[in-house]
Order: C-alpha cells, then structure tokens, then sequence
C-alpha cells in the first residue's frame, strides 16, 4: 500500500500504541480516585501533562488536553466569545479555515456575534494587512489557521501574533493541526494566545489532542462537570490517550528537528514531475508552503474518478479536507484563491509523512499518469 493522505490521518506509530496499551492495561483506575491507584493514575497525567509542556516550550498549566481538532477549535472560539462577550462581539478569521473554524464562527453568527471572513491572494495568504485594518474596538478574537489544510499555505501567524500583542484586549488562536512536527510554531512570548493540535495527524490516536491555553486567556468551558483539566474540559481524562499523545509529540518533534528536509525533497520532487504533465495544475505554492502538500487540480476530470483508480492499485491520495470532502464537489479554498470552477472542482491533494519515500512516489507518478491517460482515451 501507498499511503499518500497523511493530512487527513496518520498511521499510529507503533511505540504510540504500545504506551497506549500499557497505560490502559496498568493504569486504568480514574486519575480522580482518591485511592493510592487513582493517585498513581494521576501522577502519570501530571507527568504528561509536564512532559507535553516542556516539548512545547510553555508552562504546565496551560496545556488542556482534549479529543482533537475539532474539539480544540470549538473550545477556543466559543470559549472566548462566551466569555468576554460583555466586551465585544467582534471575531476576525479567514475564508480558508478548516470547517470546525468557519462552522464554529457560522454558529455564533445566530448568537449575535459578527465575523470578518478575511479574504486571501491567489497562493492562500492572507494579507497582514487586513488583518490589522480588521480590528475594531469590539475585537474579542483572531483565529487564524498556521497551515491550510488543503493546499498547504503557511500564513504569517507571527507577524499577526506580534500586532495582536498592541491590543491586549483581544486573544489570538492559531489552528496549528497541519502545522505541528512540519513547520515550526513558538508559542512562548510570541503572541499566541491558544493553539489547537490533533493527535492523529502526527502518527498518535484519533480522539486525543491539545488545546494551549496561555495564562491571561480565560475560557468560557463547553463541557461542565467534574472540574478537570483546569475546569475547562470536564469529563474523566482519557488517560491511555493523553499518553499515547504526548509519546506522538516527542517523537514528531524529534523527526521534525532531524528529518524534515527529507519531506521537502520529497515534496519537490512531485511538484517537478507533475510540473511535467498535460492538464495538470499545482495549486500549492512551490515558496511559502508546508512541505507535507502537494495539492493539484485536473480540470476535466471528476476527482473521485482518479481516486479509485488509485485506489484499485492500493494508492490513497484525497481531494480536501476530510471533514469536508463528502459535501459539495468545489473547493472552497481554491475558490477562495480565486480560480475558476474547472480548477475548483477537480482538485486532488497529495500529502506526505516522513514514513513515505521517493520510491513510493516514483511509483504514484506513473500510476497517476496512466490514470489521467486512460481516463482521456475513454472520452475519445
């Protein structure tokens, strides 16, 4: 099998599911418990908790862990404009964020709150600038993604996370999901207020995640209950997991630190070639861009059609997001980039891990190609 849909999940990485297996085996009692078992239930999630803080450059206390993306995006926006809506009801993000952005925001339009949905050039950036011209006295929030998911643009979250530090009234969330264990986030001193990470999207479980929360951000929480995590998400800690995630951190960051050249070499090799083919347009930036995504459009050609073609020869690639790629057929990032429908609609994203390699790609091009071949003799 060629696995080329790393954006949308990762495989766990053994050693990941190993010390899920064994905390769930060995220390399976509720860190809550006031037995000497719950204690040393707790005394691990401290320990996970110091861990993840210190791979992160930032204080124990504010990291919350949660059970992904999705959940760390809703905490963040809801939590902030529940919170300080006294102060404002103004929110600024951009047209290209990830659906548990731009739904959450959806949401708390019908609650009264404005959005400015800010818009990007035709590489999916978006303009510092408007950023800093968006802000108003009622701003409470900018949520702002550090990679976009789908055709993997690298916003200059520092340079708004340096405006957002003029206007203390206001916190910065960045959705840092793609981003972590490819490109390189400093959180401490730089202006970030909370940041969302997933561990599925770095070789760790589905259902676990990390929300940093900086220690002048207050939270309205989602979910009340037993007061855990700092009473911002309450509900009995998913031990094994928390574990499990922090083991995905260490070892993400390590082949960040030692491997990701390797990634970019990659990712340069398929722009090259796909640069090659007819029909065939790349929409991710050959500057700018993260190295884990290649995403391309085959106008003409439906992309489920390309899909399980590849499909059929155990090669998985996707078109955009997974949380979005069952709606509608376009693209509301490459429309947002302002291409026309036949780029919109055909587009495919390819995206790498480090476990990938250059002979799995070698052999992708030339299954891709046939495809698009065949596909074209069909229509003669």
């Amino acid at each position: 099998m060629i696995y080329l849909d790393n954006s949308a999940t990762t495989k766990p990485d053994p050693s990941v599911l190993e010390s899920f297996n064994q905390v769930s085996n060995q220390f399976f009692a509720n860190p809550s418990s006031i037995h000497q078992f719950g204690g040393t239930a707790e005394k691990l999630l401290v320990t996970a908790k110091n861990q993840a803080a210190d791979l992160l450059k930032v204080d124990k206390d504010e990291i919350i862990f949660t059970s992904g993306g999705t959940e760390g995006n809703n905490l963040a926006v809801k939590g902030i404009a529940l919170e300080h809506q006294n102060r404002g009801k103004h929110i600024i993000t951009s047209e290209i964020e990830h659906p548990s952005i731009y739904e959450a925001c959806k949401s708390l339009e019908k609650l009264g709150f404005e959005i400015t949905y800010l818009p990007v050039n035709e590489i999916g950036v978006v303009s510092v600038n408007d950023v800093k011209n968006a802000i108003r006295e009622d701003t409470i929030l900018i949520s702002i993604m550090h990679v976009n998911n789908e055709i993997g643009t690298i916003q200059p979250v520092e340079e708004i996370a340096a405006i957002a530090k003029n206007h203390p009234k206001l916190f910065f969330h960045v959705d840092d999901v793609q981003g972590l264990g490819k490109v390189s986030l400093e959180l401490m001193n730089s202006g970030i207020d909370l940041c969302t990470y997933s561990g599925h999207k770095i070789h760790g479980l589905k259902g676990t995640g990390m929300l940093y929360v900086n220690n002048r951000t207050k939270l309205f929480p989602l979910f009340h209950g037993g007061s855990q995590e700092s009473s911002l998400r309450s509900g009995t800690e998913n031990l094994a997991g928390i574990v499990s995630m922090v083991k995905a951190l260490r070892l993400i960051k390590e082949k960040e630190k030692n491997n990701v050249q390797k990634i970019y070499e990659m990712q340069h090799y398929l722009m090259d070639e796909l640069d090659k083919f007819d029909g065939v347009i790349i929409n991710t930036p050959k500057k700018g861009a993260a190295p884990h995504i290649v995403n391309i459009s085959v106008p003409g050609i439906k992309p489920e059609v390309i899909i399980h073609m590849l499909g059929e020869q155990n090669i998985f690639i996707s078109t955009k997001s997974a949380c979005s790629s069952k709606l509608k057929d376009e693209s509301k990032v490459l429309a947002a980039c302002g291409f026309e429908k036949g780029r919109t609609t055909s587009a495919l994203r390819i995206s790498l891990s480090y476990e990938n390699s250059q002979e799995e790609l070698q052999t992708f091009i030339v299954s891709l190609k046939k495809a698009i071949n065949e596909f074209k003799k069909a229509l003669e």
